[in-house]
């Protein structure tokens, strides 16, 4: 089966076209290509949503021809054509919808509604190809911070998440103070790099709880800004390193409540090798972790395609009288 996939939830443009192995070989990606905005809305500081679906509309088709040139195949070839659906930018999301839906049905291909959380955790499967549920997920991106189980037969369940920001904004907010560019994550993990990580004391937010909360860490860290005692060096290694420091003892709370001794770590923010080495470098022995490559762990049409495959047989379709389908099971706890 070739399974297409399309990814338009925020700001990048991405498809995939993987094909699954057989009983004896695993699945590839054949193509994968993404346009991403990220220059485009820097000068802004963030993402604009209205400039980001426009530019989705000017993209999505020259990207189409281009991953089935490379991978020559062509659209009466592909037998499945997956699309995220939720969360995201309202308009990003219906540009990408709207476009595989006429895609589907001119074509009379079935089109899967996935969920960009599913995409981001079975992103890491891509990466380990043995690597199969149950197991917790950590999902660390712009919009979400949040830990899900997930049982083998990939039903999402939501252990806990943050009560306000996400840790991704939180750093795109602590780059901004700083003074740098957009996005804030790469720009806060060089700056951290020559910075002392323990000059600054800053907060933890709800240490007790096992959901997250980075909104009192952001506001410590502007008076850090505004006092200007520190070097931006020293700000960004002290909030990076109380920020990674806050995952990884929630991670742990959770890990220890349900049991579960596998976890994935997975969304934009799981590409910061900070981050990366204390995981491995703090947690116990018997727990073991998984990452996607740094390429899977920003949003990307690989996921979106491996999911659609992997959920084909939850027979899940998208309808054509509206944006809505049967109950989300991630959106429900929203």
């Amino acid at each position: 089966m070739i399974t297409l996939g399309i990814e338009t939830s925020c700001d990048e443009t991405s498809f995939a076209i993987y094909e699954n192995g057989s009983m004896n070989r695993n699945g590839s990606i054949l193509s994968s290509k993404i346009f991403s905005q990220s220059d485009i809305h820097s000068k802004f500081g963030g993402v604009v949503p209205e400039i980001a679906s426009r530019n989705h509309i000017i993209k999505l088709e020259p990207l189409l021809t281009e991953i089935l040139t490379e991978s020559s195949i062509n659209l009466k070839d592909i037998d499945l054509i997956g699309v995220t659906s939720s969360p995201g930018l309202i308009g990003a999301l219906f540009i990408g919808v709207a476009f595989a839906k006429g895609l589907g049905y001119v074509n009379n291909i079935p089109v899967i509604p996935i969920n960009h959380l599913q995409g981001h955790t079975l992103a890491a499967e891509i990466t380990h190809n043995d690597l199969k549920p149950p197991y917790l997920s950590l999902i660390i991106s712009g919009g979400h911070t949040h830990i899900y189980s997930v049982d083998i037969a990939y039903n999402f369940r939501l252990i806990a998440r943050t009560v306000d920001d996400a840790v991704g904004e939180s750093f795109d907010k602590v780059a901004k103070m700083l003074g740098f560019g957009y996005p804030g994550g790469p720009n806060i993990e060089n700056a951290a790099k020559t910075g002392q990580k323990n000059k600054v004391q800053l907060p933890i937010g709800m240490k007790n709880k096992l959901n997250f909360s980075f909104s009192g860490l952001k506001t410590a860290t502007m008076r850090a800004v505004e006092e200007k005692r520190y070097s931006k060096e020293d700000i960004a290694a002290s909030f990076q390193s109380t920020a990674v420091e806050t995952l990884l003892l929630k991670t742990l709370k959770a890990v220890e409540k349900i049991g579960i001794r596998k976890i994935i770590i997975c969304g934009g923010v799981a590409s910061n090798n900070y981050l990366r080495n204390t995981i491995k470098e703090n947690f116990p022995k018997d727990i073991q972790v998984f990452f996607p490559i740094h390429k899977l762990c920003t949003d990307n049409g690989d996921m979106i395609a491996y999911t659609a495959y992997k959920l084909y047989r939850l027979r899940k379709f998208l309808s054509l009288n509206g944006t809505a389908y049967d109950s989300d099971p991630l959106m429900d706890r929203y």
